[in-house]
């Protein structure tokens, strides 16, 4: 028996609120996701929809990523798709899911985005680096809601 979970996910999640009504931030990031996801996902060099611009369960995309000076490619698929309060995307060929919550509070003004990033599987070797994963990971999911805010907050997507 190994002393790691190899099935154990690695997971970053963050929140951050916006000053926007949740149908606008969901039409941003969700309804207008192909079009908007390389603004704020800055380590996206190339993108491109596999299945039209539409999103819809099961619409897939393929990106490559810079990541720590490599390329990393791979392609996703919209796995749920529920307006104005959740997106989730899961890797086709790599194991990961991106999750994209949206709540409305008291005020119709104001939405929490909350992203999580979860790294399904982690192969053994890289199981002594899962602290330094799980930072990176985080800091990625930091980054995310944050670039996010500033495109909403600089006007009219």
């Amino acid at each position: 028996m190994y002393p790691f979970d190899i099935s154990r996910p690695v997971i970053g999640k963050a929140s951050i609120e916006i000053n926007k009504p949740i149908t606008y931030v969901f039409c941003f990031v969700g309804k207008k996701f192909f079009d908007n996801y390389p603004k704020w996902a800055l380590e996206v060099s190339e993108f491109k929809p596999l299945t039209g611009t539409e999103i819809f369960v099961g619409a897939k995309a393929q990106q490559i990523r810079l990541e720590q000076g490599q390329k990393v490619e791979s392609v996703f698929e919209v796995s749920a798709f529920e307006p104005p309060f959740k997106m989730i995307l899961s890797g086709v060929d790599m194991p990961f899911r991106n999750s994209y919550l949206f709540f409305s509070h008291d005020t119709q003004e104001l939405t929490e985005l909350e992203f999580s990033f979860e790294l399904l599987e982690l192969d053994l070797f890289m199981r002594p680096f899962e602290k330094l994963i799980r930072m990176a990971i985080e800091e990625g999911a930091e980054n995310t809601v944050a670039n996010i805010k500033k495109l909403l907050a600089e006007g009219p997507q």
